[in-house]
């Protein structure tokens, strides 16, 4: 039986990690400036159905990798606090996952967009 009550914490849980996310990272705001920017436009112009799936396919990927690359730098500050070579690179491949997401992005705006606004 579903316990209804954990499953609702579940989600607090999640949305507080959203705020921890948005009061510690500075990308993280210019995600959300990106974020809102992006979907007024996209209301605006009218995008069809389809170039909405990849602006959000789009979207959620820069959120997902910049929330897992906060997690795993703050739990590589945790286990190692000290500068660590081997720290240092875990924390780069993480970011590494956001750039890619990122220009993934923007190559979907670079795709969907330029036939609206030209």
């Amino acid at each position: 039986m579903i316990d209804i009550k954990k499953n609702l914490k579940s989600y607090k849980y999640a949305l507080n990690g959203l705020k921890h996310l948005l009061r510690l990272e500075n990308n993280a705001r210019i995600h959300l400036a990106a974020t809102i920017l992006i979907l007024a436009l996209s209301t605006y112009l009218k995008i069809e159905s389809t170039e909405w799936l990849w602006v959000i396919l789009a979207i959620t990927s820069v959120w997902t990798t910049e929330l897992l690359n906060t997690a795993i730098e703050k739990i590589v500050d945790f286990i190692s606090p000290e500068f660590h070579p081997a720290a240092g690179q875990i924390k780069d491949l993480a970011a590494a996952a956001v750039l890619i997401a990122a220009i993934f992005a923007i190559i979907v705006g670079m795709i969907i967009f330029p036939k609206y606004i030209f």
